[in-house]
């Protein structure tokens, strides 16, 4: 029994999403054919990621002729309506993948005028699709999804993304690490910084906290946070997430905490 209508916004997004899925299924089925080809050191593109990416963009142009794009594959395209835009990353996760690791999600999300209005991360190895729209909730397929409850830092399970080869500041990144298992129960790095955000919203994580992501990373995690009742901000507390990409999540007893100590440790070292 469903839990709450379908919107048209939300039907457009899924059939999107299913469509790329399949085929993300089918080339996880046969990994070791697939053609792949070097982006940057430690940085992998596959076919399935374009093939995904092209999937989903003709979905929502056929839906929305007008909006305009944001992807993490064919970068910024200006439609008729600049003020819409789907931010699309086709496969979170690109390395679990491309290693028979079933850790990875489509995330796509809908900006209007500047304000996220709509997310979606979907897992199509468990069928697991996280959706939310502003004003209307959260849910994990038809199940309302509420961030957890934990009111202890000790009793904490927090998300993060390590900076891997050729990225980032990785002295920096470990004086965070070290000051967050200072204070928490266990820290957890899966590898697709969208399926940790949607893990705040279900309540599996009860934090995350990453620096340096890009817009399509955390679009679509932010809104299922909000809307499942939690807080996002930016890890210095000055500025949007969105656009700064260093980021910081959690329910409302643990966020305030956690952005301090994270302050603390160096913030983002900007």
């Amino acid at each position: 029994m469903r839990t709450t209508s379908r919107s048209p916004l939300f039907t457009v997004m899924e059939r999107a999403a299913r469509k790329a899925g399949r085929g993300l299924v089918r080339d996880f089925g046969e990994i070791e054919h697939l053609q792949v080809s070097v982006k940057s050191p430690g940085d992998f593109v596959s076919t399935a990621d374009h093939g995904a990416e092209k999937a989903i963009r003709e979905e929502l142009e056929r839906a929305r002729p007008t909006f305009s794009f944001l992807m993490e594959e064919s970068g910024k395209i200006v439609g008729k309506d600049p003020d819409s835009v789907w931010i699309v990353d086709p496969l979170d996760g690109t390395t679990n993948f491309l290693h028979s690791i079933p850790h990875f999600a489509i995330s796509m999300a809908l900006v209007q005028k500047g304000e996220i209005v709509a997310g979606m991360i979907y897992n199509p190895v468990v069928d697991e699709m996280y959706w939310a729209e502003k004003g209307r909730g959260a849910f994990l397929n038809d199940r309302r999804l509420r961030v957890s409850g934990r009111r202890d830092m000790g009793e904490a399970l927090i998300g993060t993304g390590i900076p891997f080869q050729g990225r980032g500041d990785h002295p920096h990144y470990l004086k965070l690490l070290a000051a967050t298992m200072e204070k928490v129960a266990g820290v957890r790095r899966a590898g697709a910084a969208a399926l940790d955000l949607a893990y705040v919203a279900a309540g599996r994580l009860d934090g995350f906290f990453e620096i340096e992501l890009n817009k399509w990373d955390i679009a679509a995690g932010i809104i299922l946070i909000k809307e499942a009742g939690g807080f996002v901000g930016d890890m210095d507390g000055d500025a949007d997430a969105l656009e700064t990409g260093n980021i910081v999540a959690g329910n409302a007893k643990l966020f305030d905490p956690l952005c301090k100590l994270l302050r603390a440790a160096g913030g983002s070292g900007k």
